[in-house]
């Protein structure tokens, strides 16, 4: 692992993706921010992770070699239940802030979808994980996603299972590589 000031970025630690790159640790003060974002119905939050993330400027050039950022999905029954997607929230807002600097990478949420209520993975250990939420993503618009590199955005890394699931997924459209962000690893 190699650290850059304000983030960390692991290369090659699963067959599914590229590097994964977070800010934090799931821990203390942090791990209470997500969690209030995630469950306490403090969606605001995402505007201020995201406003720390682009204070990086290593972390802005990193986003170079990125064209593509997808969210991961949540189910709509979660949807309608939290009323927001927070990945997508974080997602949609570093793209925009990108945009702004003339960046090329397109925010895109119509390509994985998440087809199957599984039970929440938090509930689950490490092994359960991995069975519950296989399956539980698909892929559409394939051709939006060839040879592109995706960045796949979630709120935290835990066991990594949701996040090699849908890089499995997004793998079938032979895109050139796939990183995922998170805020924090746990």
């Amino acid at each position: 692992m190699k650290k850059i000031q304000d983030f960390n970025i692991e290369k090659n630690i699963q067959d599914e993706f590229d590097e994964h790159i977070y800010f934090f640790r799931y821990e203390d003060f942090i791990r209470n921010c997500i969690l209030d974002y995630k469950f306490n119905n403090k969606s605001y939050l995402y505007e201020s992770f995201v406003k720390f993330m682009l204070k990086n400027i290593e972390f802005i050039d990193l986003l170079k070699n990125y064209d593509t950022i997808i969210p991961v999905p949540i189910s709509k029954k979660r949807y309608k239940q939290r009323g927001y997607n927070q990945s997508s929230l974080i997602a949609k807002k570093l793209a925009k802030e990108l945009l702004k600097e003339n960046f090329k990478i397109k925010y895109n949420d119509d390509c994985l979808f998440k087809t199957k209520n599984v039970i929440e993975q938090s509930k689950l250990n490490k092994d359960n994980r991995e069975k519950n939420i296989k399956g539980a993503y698909e892929i559409f618009h394939i051709n939006q996603l060839k040879n592109k590199k995706i960045l796949l955005v979630d709120d935290i890394y835990t066991t990594g299972s949701t996040l090699r699931e849908c890089s499995k997924i997004l793998k079938k459209s032979n895109p050139k590589k796939i990183g995922v962000l998170t805020i924090a690893k746990d």
